[in-house]
């Protein structure tokens, strides 16, 4: 009688936190998983094979942020930078909206488009004061 293989639980169960398997020599690339409803948004921070849909398996995920400002008018961001700093030396990319994060918590410099966004911000808000004064 031949014994039956049970298959391994490690293989079936995907880790939380990623796990896929990848090619050493492929592209990564640190970017965002949207997850969340309909009207209520929420990304996971990945590692990914660069030509990969977002709803592959991923490498690992590094990060989560919620876009909408809570009570206190806060965008919560949580990073994993020991493992960041791990992909960044093995030279996996960044997209724009990552590294923008990355530059606002002090971990890279400022990204341009931030710098540009702020400028643009302080001209509008600078506007509106000076047509509420001729009013």
């Amino acid at each position: 009688m031949a014994a039956k293989r049970i298959p391994r639980l490690r293989n079936l169960i995907k880790a939380a936190s990623g796990g896929a398997p990848y090619k050493e020599d492929s592209k990564k690339i640190i970017r965002f998983v949207r997850m969340g409803c309909t009207n209520r948004p929420f990304y996971h921070i990945v590692v990914a094979e660069q030509h990969t849909n977002q709803h592959m398996p991923v490498i690992e995920q590094v990060g989560t942020y919620d876009p909408l400002p809570n009570e206190k008018n806060q965008k919560l961001v949580a990073f994993n930078f020991e493992r960041v700093q791990h992909w960044l030396a093995r030279g996996v990319n960044l997209t724009y909206p990552v590294a923008e994060l990355l530059g606002l918590a002090g971990y890279l410099p400022l990204h341009p488009r931030t710098v540009m966004t702020a400028w643009r911000n302080r001209l509008r808000a600078k506007k509106e004061a000076s047509e509420e004064k001729k009013e």
